[in-house]
């Protein structure tokens, strides 16, 4: 048996491997109008900001249900909370296949977007079956979930050409209500919540789960968020259109271009799990934010034309020389390979630390932290169509990331030169620094 109570090797890995299964299906829900939603903007002539608005609302939705669904999930287990996220959400995604104009299709996507919530649901699952030490590794494993946003992008295209962008989301629909009945069927009741009603033990309240929320270190934590999880989410629903319109490539390819950015993005987190238990958080925050940033100066560097003038030709005239400078395509990719690696080592860092902090506020520091980094996956699409409609210059969304991760790496570095352990009475006792999350 295992160091926890009631708990073997094989039910974690069962926990563990139907939590990852469920949050990839749902996270592949979550990102379909990165696909479907090309389509949506052609036949309805959506402008870049209502396009970006369409794809940014179901996020909105599973941003901000992560709070409730949070404490919810702490209080009547994920076993539960799960599958019936999943079923109500499926009624949306199988609705949306008749959906006519603009405005119904925003409500529509409010409701799909509570496939987003699963991640909180799972987290607070998950951690209650590993022990401190392996929880960064388990819940790296289970974040690779993430990667529903590369089936979208590998497999939706084709569907949409063989059946139809309709037809293609009845299909993700029935996939969610087959993956719910399996959950429920399969999984356990977690450790904590068997204790709970052997002994007669009321869960803890709402307002209690809540009390956390007043250290500064957790809205840290959300700040950070907002880039490696809420920008991976808005690059993953952005980038087809990218690519269809800087590089006028087709649908297809610009869904497997973009799907290659999303599969280490999510697939890499279960290697940040790890390498935070093994090096710490700030390291892998560090590593994070450096080689982001390098990488999104490189591409925030517009496609340009340069004219100089030359030595005069043997007649007087002037002479022009003229060159153009741009990133071309196959580098381009490249680098949304490494962009969308070093963020994924990042959401599992940001991550490691929550469940051995905060052990009995899972769900509600976890919430709000993926609320607010869900609110990034809200926000920044529609920033981007914005700024695409002001200044009609494609690199401008990059120059925008930029700045966001060069604030966000400033403070960081400035909060661990001060230091804030003294003031947060989790952090008093630990010898290591580098267990401390900055």
């Amino acid at each position: 048996m295992h160091e926890l109570d009631g708990v073997s090797k094989g039910d974690q890995y069962r926990v563990l491997g139907l939590s990852t299964l469920a949050f990839t299906v749902c996270f592949a829900v979550w990102t379909i109008f990165s696909i479907i939603g090309v389509k949506i903007k052609g036949e309805l002539g959506l402008s870049e900001t209502q396009f970006g608005l369409l794809v940014a609302t179901p996020v909105l939705t599973g941003s901000l249900s992560r709070i409730f669904l949070g404490v919810w999930t702490d209080q009547f287990g994920g076993r539960l909370m799960l599958p019936l996220q999943m079923l109500i959400t499926a009624v949306s995604v199988w609705l949306l296949a008749s959906v006519q104009t603009y405005a119904v299709f925003l409500m529509i996507a409010l409701g799909l977007g509570l496939a987003g919530g699963s991640f909180i649901i799972g987290i607070a699952y998950v951690s209650r079956w590993f022990e401190a030490e392996h929880q960064g590794t388990a819940l790296g494993i289970f974040g690779a979930g993430n990667v529903g946003a590369a089936v979208t992008n590998f497999a939706a295209p084709f569907l949409v050409i063989a059946v139809g962008w309709q037809d293609t989301a009845r299909i993700y629909a029935i996939a969610l209500i087959v993956m719910a009945i399996v959950f429920y069927i399969f999984a356990k009741e977690d450790p904590i919540r068997v204790k709970q009603k052997a002994t007669g033990a009321k869960p803890v309240s709402a307002a209690k789960q809540l009390e956390p929320l007043k250290n500064i270190q957790v809205w840290r934590f959300a700040t950070y968020y907002f880039f490696v999880f809420g920008a991976f989410v808005a690059f993953a629903s952005f980038l087809p259109r990218y690519y269809v319109g800087a590089y006028g490539v087709t649908l297809t390819a610009a869904g497997m271009f973009a799907g290659m950015y999303s599969l280490p993005g999510s697939v890499f987190r279960a290697l940040g799990g790890w390498m935070s238990d093994v090096w710490g958080a700030r390291f892998v925050m560090y590593l994070t934010f450096i080689v982001s940033l390098i990488v999104l100066f490189i591409m925030s560097y517009p496609e340009t034309s340069y004219s100089v003038k030359g030595i005069p030709n043997a007649g007087g005239a002037e002479r022009l020389i003229t060159f153009s400078f741009g990133i071309p395509l196959y580098f381009f990719v490249f680098l949304t390979v490494i962009l969308g690696f070093v963020m994924s080592l990042g959401k599992a860092a940001v991550y490691k630390h929550i469940p051995v902090y905060f052990p009995d506020n899972v769900g509600a520091v976890g919430g709000l932290v993926g609320m607010i980094g869900g609110l990034g996956g809200f926000v920044l699409p529609i920033a981007f169509g914005i700024l695409l409609d002001v200044f009609h210059v494609w690199s401008v969304v990059f120059m925008l990331m930029f700045l966001i991760v060069a604030v966000s790496t400033i403070w960081m570095h400035l909060a661990i030169r001060k230091g804030d352990r003294e003031k947060i009475p989790e952090l008093r006792d630990r010898t290591h620094l580098s267990d401390v999350p900055q």
